[in-house]
């Protein structure tokens, strides 16, 4: 009983912030990549992987041309997965962010040295993930067997 409580505590106060449990960009700030998976209607389930930067609590990535396309053409509409370390969360929005782009360039250029070369390929898309609770978890129910 007491497991259950607890875990209703946890997911009333991730619900509250419409936050995936877990989710806390300044822990995935030392992570030098972390991976989305997108669903193409020809190639299926594909896994891109991406440099972060974590700048005022939020989580940002650059997307090449591939990867914005594939995110583009998802067939699981706004979501995608995401493993980062050894997390995963099943429900990540990509924001677009364009007002970050200057921010999110100074950063990878001071975390990564290889965006010396890197910054001059095209980058459509920065964006902010945000991931969100599964719609169990939105549902309160308690995860099976407990």
């Amino acid at each position: 009983m007491g497991t259950v409580v607890l875990w209703m505590a946890v997911v009333g106060a991730c619900a509250a912030a419409n936050l995936a449990s877990g989710w806390d960009p300044d822990a995935f700030r030392g992570q030098q990549t972390l991976q989305i998976m997108t669903t193409g209607a020809e190639e299926g389930a594909h896994w891109s992987k991406l440099w972060l930067v974590v700048i005022d609590r939020q989580l940002f990535v650059r997307l090449d041309g591939r990867t914005f396309e594939r995110v583009k053409e998802n067939l699981a509409g706004q979501y995608v997965m995401l493993k980062i370390g050894d997390r995963e969360f099943e429900r990540v929005r990509l924001e677009a962010a364009p007002e970050m782009s200057g921010k999110v360039a100074a950063a990878m250029a001071d975390k990564y040295r290889m965006d010396v070369l890197i910054r001059h390929e095209s980058h459509p898309m920065t964006a902010r993930l945000i991931a969100e609770p599964s719609p169990l978890q939105l549902s309160g129910e308690p995860p099976a067997g407990n």
